[in-house]
């Protein structure tokens, strides 16, 4: 109790400043030549670009797990955004066959089967077309540890190097949002769900099935334009916001 007490009163810890710019042009000199070295060469955005400026990427995987080290990625969708603008005639969607059988847990989530994959290309085949849509893009993802981790080590995989990219979380954005709450009704009341849908919820968006990684990376976009709204400045820095 006495933990989250403190917790509550002193709010979240800051986090410290990324300069992407600055290290995609350092990981452009150790990369190996390839597709993934063309990626940092086209470098990112300076860290002092406004928020409304940024060109953003809402990106989101289904996967076979949770853990990136040993599970795979089986399908990407991504949608081009800004601050107030979704694109979807720029959207895109891909199926990868995994190298190892599905397993039935992981199926009653995302619905994706055996059949379904079979005729996918394995994830190194089209790794290349979806570094070329990540290009200079800020990415919008609900939980940065799954995107960007299964990301990186498919990147391990196929280059022998990682990847790495701007990232704005919704979920870490609600987190924070959420903490701006008075720390007596903190104390008190249930931590409020960060599920992508219960997120949605609050700023009544509408529902979607979730578990399709296109209309998740839809359902990420359409929440962080309402969190902007109603938590963040577009006039501010997008290294305010990035991690």
């Amino acid at each position: 109790m006495f933990t989250r007490l403190m917790t509550a009163i002193k709010g979240p810890k800051t986090q410290p400043v990324q300069d992407w710019q600055a290290m995609f042009k350092q990981w452009a000199k150790e990369a190996p030549e390839g597709p993934l070295k063309r990626y940092y060469e086209a470098g990112t955005i300076a860290l002092d670009t406004p928020l409304k400026e940024a060109p953003l990427l809402a990106l989101d995987l289904e996967t076979t797990g949770l853990d990136p080290l040993k599970d795979e990625i089986i399908s990407l969708g991504c949608v081009p955004m800004d601050h107030k603008i979704i694109r979807c005639q720029g959207a895109g969607y891909w199926m990868a066959k995994p190298e190892r059988t599905l397993n039935a847990e992981s199926v009653t989530i995302h619905e994706i089967t055996h059949t379904e994959l079979a005729e996918a290309p394995p994830l190194h085949r089209i790794l290349n077309e979806i570094l070329n849509v990540l290009s200079g893009k800020v990415v919008v993802v609900h939980c940065v540890s799954i995107e960007r981790e299964f990301l990186r080590e498919a990147a391990l995989n196929v280059y022998g190097f990682p990847l790495y990219f701007p990232v704005l979380d919704t979920m870490q954005i609600e987190h924070l949002a959420q903490n701006k709450t008075p720390w007596w009704k903190r104390i008190i009341a249930r931590q409020p769900s960060l599920r992508l849908d219960a997120c949605r919820q609050r700023y009544h968006l509408p529902r979607y099935k979730a578990h399709h990684a296109l209309t998740d990376a839809l359902s990420s976009a359409e929440l962080l334009q309402a969190q902007i709204s109603y938590h963040l400045d577009p006039e501010a820095n997008i290294s305010a916001y990035w991690l």
